[in-house]
């Protein structure tokens, strides 16, 4: 069973959320909450699989709960997919950064939600073909030189390979086509790498891809 926190300081955005979720017989409403702060009591007392985060709130808001969320790591577990009302790049950047495992509209058709809801469960990112282009050409835009330190020393020449692909938007079958390879094999190498890396899904791959240097700028072509 995947166990759902609710955040968003409207109760009618999240009672629609509720009804969609609890009639699914996988998913169950764990809990719900007002504003940033008591999103991060609930997290820290329910421990649920997914948070779904209104980015705008009173008190704390989604951004903020969520870089408190991703940053402990005795809440390692649960993944963030933030919630708003526009597609704002921006806030696709920054909730990322912030530890976001996907971004997505309020107006979603409700089997995206619930695609949404088990993908990150799984560990997939969550974003949309182009929202994906769009955070890698804004993560371009605003990369300067790599950082010093060298993040991927432990990774094969092959899961290096793997990781620039995940980081120019590549899905597991492009990235296999690619290769030449079945898209299991690409997978596994996919999931080798985050476990080496630390990262929590693929969206951190990407960040990490331009960070290390291992991406740049100009790629994108």
């Amino acid at each position: 069973m995947i166990r759902v926190l609710l955040a968003d300081d409207q109760s009618l955005v999240r009672a629609g959320f509720r009804a969609l979720l609890d009639a699914q017989p996988d998913i169950e409403v764990a809990g719900e909450a007002a504003d940033g702060e008591e999103a991060l009591r609930k997290v820290r007392e329910l421990r649920p699989d997914v948070v779904l985060m209104d980015i705008r709130m009173p008190a704390l808001d989604g951004l903020a709960a969520t870089r408190r969320i991703t940053g402990d790591s005795a809440l390692g577990e649960v993944k963030v997919v933030m919630l708003t009302t526009f597609e704002l790049d921006e806030y696709v950047f920054e909730a990322i950064r912030s530890g976001a495992s996907g971004f997505l509209v309020k107006d979603t058709e409700p089997e995206e939600l619930l695609r949404a809801v088990r993908a990150v469960v799984e560990g997939d990112a969550l974003l949309s073909p182009g929202v994906t282009r769009r955070l890698i050409a804004e993560f371009a835009a605003r990369s300067k030189e790599p950082a010093a330190v060298d993040v991927l020393a432990e990774l094969t020449e092959r899961e290096r390979e793997v990781m620039a692909l995940v980081g120019i938007g590549l899905s597991n079958e492009e990235i296999a086509r690619r290769l030449v390879v079945s898209p299991l094999t690409a997978k596994t190498h996919v999931s080798r790498t985050m476990v080496k890396l630390g990262a929590r899904d693929r969206a951190q791959l990407v960040v990490l891809a331009y960070e290390s240097g291992l991406v740049r700028p100009g790629w994108l072509g």
